[in-house]
């Protein structure tokens, strides 16, 4: 199975955020989408164009406990490493994209291809596909 596969079942709208808001109006923004990480965009030397990375509940959760209140207001960009996107495109296997979140210690990813984002997977999406495979395999009769 491809990530493809399971991009064609999700919403097509990918909830996103620029680079200069603050962590006050990212976590507005998952909690009325009710997600959980939103993909970053480049608003300075791309006019948004270019993806940079994710923001997720994890990083509003570190902003607090790093900053305190104060973490509200500072700007996403201060949250996400944009030296390496790590990304995927719609042909990816899902094995390869279950590799490089444990790799990287993440749950979401930005889908891209031909430089467009086109969706994201989550760790979730993964699980439920291969739970699905599995109960497939099952249903059929030996």
């Amino acid at each position: 199975m491809q990530v493809g596969d399971i991009l064609r079942k999700k919403a097509a709208r990918v909830a996103t955020i620029r680079m200069n808001e603050t962590v006050a109006i990212a976590a507005q923004l998952m909690r009325s989408g009710n997600i959980s990480a939103l993909v970053v965009k480049d608003v300075v030397h791309t006019e948004g164009n270019t993806v940079v990375g994710m923001f997720t509940e994890r990083d509003v959760v570190r902003a607090i406990a790093q900053h305190g209140a104060a973490g509200a207001n500072m700007r996403v960009s201060h949250f996400i490493s944009v030296q390496q996107l790590v990304s995927c495109g719609s042909r990816d296997p899902l094995e390869h994209v279950r590799h490089l979140m444990n790799r990287h210690h993440i749950r979401h990813l930005p889908v891209i291809d031909n430089y467009s984002l086109i969706g994201v997977i989550s760790i979730r999406d993964i699980a439920a596909a291969f739970d699905e495979q599995a109960m497939a395999r099952e249903a059929i009769p030996a």
